[in-house]
């Protein structure tokens, strides 16, 4: 058995890497939408809503990360290191399978997947342009997802990180060159953010394709075809998590669009908590993403307890973590709303909320941990019905209730917020502590 402080060591070694290319990607789209905002506010909104488009088509694919993790982990686990690249394989078959259609159909559907979202016809035509050129990485995007599963799941996370910041600086370089016509780049304009991005990606690709087949042609990397069993154990895993991030994302439409009922100020208010939120849980899904390894591989070796050890141990790190990123947000509110909000109204709307999302960060930990380590389980299904439960039928709901019928506004909605997720970190435990999830075999 390993000492506490061992275990710790372990948990953070996996998770940094990780969350640091999780906070270096967040960072990335500030700086594109700088780059892209000193174009005007229609190339900014256009560029907006092509990437939120784009966000919806990712998700189809992202659940390939996780279906290739859990097996990988639990092959790792098994010390089966000649099959431990069989589920990479599949994965980037699949990848190609399902991404190569999608990708055409969104090609030349852009125009009306535009029009679904936004009616105004000059923020279309640059969104339009721009997302054809996003959905034209979509390929190289779901393969890399594959690519990470792998390597995160035999514990190698520096690897994602490494590649990942060559990435970025190759998109960063290469979006400036595109929009303003820099480095003997033609000038594309908004619609050139999405031509360098896209480019990285296929970079990132061939860096992870060359990595991988030097050191991992030992683990059955392209050397070995994988049996139909483990097409179907992929599929199996991949498709609960892709729905259930096409679905999570949806309710972030839903929640903007109550929000409108309102009042602009409330949309306003309401998007910088979101991406406050979403940015300062991004060490959570991380350390989540280690507990999947962790995980996976103690259920490969058999060691129950372990397994169920690993999950509570990361939730402990993660409360700590979130807890200190939270502490600004709830003593110093006005400080952290008026590095984004410039209207004092706004800033005053907005500090009570924003100190409920600091609370509700912390309490998130348990879920967003536990989610993770299911899916390292092979508990997807799970995972998907639960939070899809309790995002549609419960907040949601509750959101348009308290906030629009009774009126409560988005104070309202952010407390309802609040007892959400609440109640989403005990179902989520509980589900934990009844270990059914032991009983699965990939």
């Amino acid at each position: 058995m390993l000492p506490e402080r061992s275990r710790r060591d372990i948990i953070l070694k996996l998770a940094l890497p990780i969350i640091a290319g999780m906070l270096s990607q967040s960072l990335l789209n500030l700086i594109d939408a700088a780059l892209v905002g000193s174009l005007g506010e229609i190339a900014l909104a256009g560029v907006g809503i092509g990437g939120y488009a784009m966000f919806l088509i990712t998700a189809m694919v992202f659940g390939l990360s996780s279906g290739v993790q859990a097996q990988t982990a639990r092959r790792h686990g098994e010390q089966d290191w000649q099959h431990r690249a069989i589920a990479l394989n599949a994965g980037l078959v699949i990848a190609l399978a399902v991404a190569l259609p999608l990708m055409l159909l969104c090609l030349w559907q852009a125009p009306r997947l535009m029009w679904l979202i936004n009616q105004d016809p000059q923020v279309n035509q640059i969104a339009v342009e721009y997302f054809r050129w996003r959905v034209a990485g979509l390929i190289p995007v779901a393969m890399i997802f594959c690519f990470r599963g792998y390597w995160n799941g035999i514990q190698q996370t520096g690897v994602y990180l490494r590649i990942i910041l060559i990435m970025h600086i190759v998109n960063v370089l290469s979006s400036i060159g595109l929009i303003f016509g820099y480095f003997g780049f033609p000038e594309m304009g908004a619609t050139g953010a999405g031509a360098g991005t896209t480019l990285s990606l296929f970079v990132g690709l061939a860096i992870w394709s060359v990595f991988s087949i030097k050191s991992a042609a030992s683990s059955g990397f392209l050397m070995r075809l994988p049996r139909r069993e483990t097409f179907v154990a992929t599929l199996k895993l991949a498709t609960p998590h892709s729905f259930q991030q096409l679905w999570f994302a949806a309710g972030y439409a839903v929640l903007f669009w109550i929000l409108g009922q309102l009042d602009t100020a409330s949309v306003a208010v309401g998007h910088v908590l979101v991406n406050l939120s979403l940015f300062l849980i991004l060490p959570g899904v991380g350390l989540g993403v280690a507990a999947m390894s962790l995980v996976g591989q103690a259920m490969g070796r058999e060691a129950h307890n372990d397994a169920h050890r690993w999950g509570w141990e990361v939730v402990r790190v993660a409360w700590v973590c979130l807890g200190l990123l939270a502490l600004p947000m709830m003593f110093m509110p006005d400080l952290v709303l008026g590095l984004f909000l410039r209207d004092a109204e706004l800033i005053q709307m907005g500090v009570v909320p924003l100190q409920l999302t600091a609370l509700m960060i912390v309490l998130d930990a348990a879920a967003l941990v536990l989610g993770q380590a299911l899916l390292g389980a092979g508990a997807n299904r799970t995972v998907m019905a639960t939070t899809l439960t309790m995002q549609w039928l419960v907040f949601l709901p509750l959101a348009w209730w308290v906030g629009v019928v009774l009126d409560y506004g988005l104070i309202g909605i952010w407390w309802i917020q609040l007892g959400y997720r609440c109640l989403n970190s005990l179902w989520f435990a509980a589900i934990w502590q009844r270990r059914h999830w032991q009983r699965l075999v990939l």
